[in-house]
């Protein structure tokens, strides 16, 4: 009896060795990865049959609008987005549904990309919404919506790109800050969520499941992209390659809220502005400087939105001032070059019309420095910020190549920021992969 009880316990213990070793295995950022990767893999070659292979995912539309993109390995007729504000079904109150056909897109055999947009959303302070498709609904997903007065929770990111590992471990971080019950009640990306935007297996391994795995915060949490530098297809024309950022096409003309500045269609435009309980945030695109978008700064900083909203920030990739990168691509390639527009034209307009903070990617690590908006300024309070968080996973930028004299903090590691906003006050916490502050700073008013 001894004996067989002896190669019971063994037997149990051989078993919780082998769980406990799948789970750490499992847990591995990298594992995760190369899974991941393997898994896209074998969709690609129809292992699978005809299912939903990109969950929702939900972006900003301005104000009021949502944009919903998700993705199947077949067609899928009749595919669907249903949406409702504030209650829920089982609540025994009257809901007014929404149904709204989902615009197709053929991306290649196996993937079919399926999109829509939620709203107007009015004062509602929250709004649900499933899609459908191959006659199956995915599961019900939340957006809420806080006031002025409310805190609003922002998750900061940008640069992950060819860096899925990294990018799972802050991710992991980003997590535990929140808590496992709560996720942010929006995502700012400042730019570079792939290293090339044609590829279609790095949106996956790149972007979709490190997010996926992290809990899916872009089914709740509105996504506000600034787009970066691999971020857009160099053809930009229609039918091009960025077939899953193409959320603000059209913005300015959704509901009447601005006529188009760019008529001609042949390319996203992605700087709008939008609100985060009491800031206005502008988002303006790097890559494309044009008449067009300076026309439409200009006005958006003069508005009287902007001008009387609590904090004033501006959203761009590449900063105005940037201190670290490869001195011989800076200097011999020309690379100090790129983004010169944001320095020489956008940066006096920030600092002309009061702009709080200006937020960028492009530089991997993290620098923050507040000056005086006017270096004659004797009053201590009027200042502006620029603040770099391109730290999300990509490769590290660690020499300097040039010295603005002007930041404050630097860190070069990977790293991610919770931007509050609660009614007076603005807070700033930038946590590295371990999850210990970096840098916090607070505006009050």
């Amino acid at each position: 009896m001894r004996y067989y009880f002896r190669r019971w316990l063994l037997l149990i213990a051989a078993q919780l060795f082998v769980v406990c070793t799948l789970y750490l295995v499992l847990e591995d950022s990298q594992i995760r990865t190369l899974l991941s990767t393997f898994v896209d893999w074998l969709e690609d070659r129809g292992v699978y049959m005809c299912h939903i292979r990109k969950l929702p995912m939900v972006f900003e539309h301005g104000p009021e609008h949502y944009y919903v993109v998700w993705e199947t390995s077949c067609p899928a007729n009749g595919s669907s987005l249903e949406w409702w504000l504030d209650g829920t079904p089982d609540n025994g109150s009257s809901i007014l549904r929404h149904f709204v056909q989902a615009q197709y897109k053929m991306i290649d055999k196996s993937r079919h990309r399926y999109s829509a947009i939620i709203g107007p959303a009015g004062h509602a302070t929250k709004v649900h919404y499933a899609s459908n498709s191959l006659g199956k609904s995915t599961p019900l997903y939340s957006i809420a919506r806080r006031n002025e007065t409310e805190l609003t929770r922002v998750l900061v990111v940008a640069d992950n790109q060819n860096g899925p590992t990294e990018f799972r471990r802050v991710l992991a971080s980003i997590q535990s800050h929140y808590g496992s019950n709560s996720i942010p009640d929006a995502i700012l990306h400042v730019g570079d969520v792939v290293r090339k935007v044609d590829k279609l297996s790095h949106w996956h391994s790149q972007f979709f499941s490190p997010l996926e795995d992290a809990g899916g915060y872009q089914h709740g949490s509105p996504i506000l992209f600034a787009p970066g530098n691999h971020d857009h297809d160099s053809e930009r024309v229609p039918g091009n390659s960025n077939v899953y950022t193409d959320m603000y096409h059209g913005i300015l003309t959704t509901d009447g809220l601005r006529d188009p500045a760019v008529t001609n269609g042949t390319y996203h435009r992605f700087y709008h502005t939008t609100s985060l309980g009491s800031a206005r945030v502008i988002v303006l695109d790097s890559e494309c400087p044009s008449t067009e978008q300076s026309e439409f700064l200009e006005l958006e900083l003069q508005s009287a939105a902007f001008q009387s909203a609590r904090f004033r920030i501006v959203a761009v990739h590449i900063p105005p001032y940037i201190e670290f990168w490869n001195p011989d691509a800076w200097n011999k390639k020309g690379e100090k070059h790129w983004g010169e527009q944001v320095r020489l034209e956008y940066d006096a307009l920030f600092r002309r019309h009061n702009v709080d903070l200006v937020i960028s990617g492009h530089q991997h690590n993290y620098q923050r420095g507040t000056v005086q908006r006017n270096p004659q300024s004797a009053d201590p309070t009027d200042t502006i910020t620029y603040a770099i968080v391109g730290g999300a996973g990509g490769d590290l930028d660690l020499e300097r190549a040039e010295n603005w004299n002007m930041y404050n903090v630097t860190y070069l590691g990977h790293h991610f920021v919770s931007l509050e906003v609660d009614g007076q006050q603005l807070r700033w916490i930038a946590k590295n992969k371990a999850g210990s502050i970096i840098d916090q700073f607070s505006i009050v008013r």
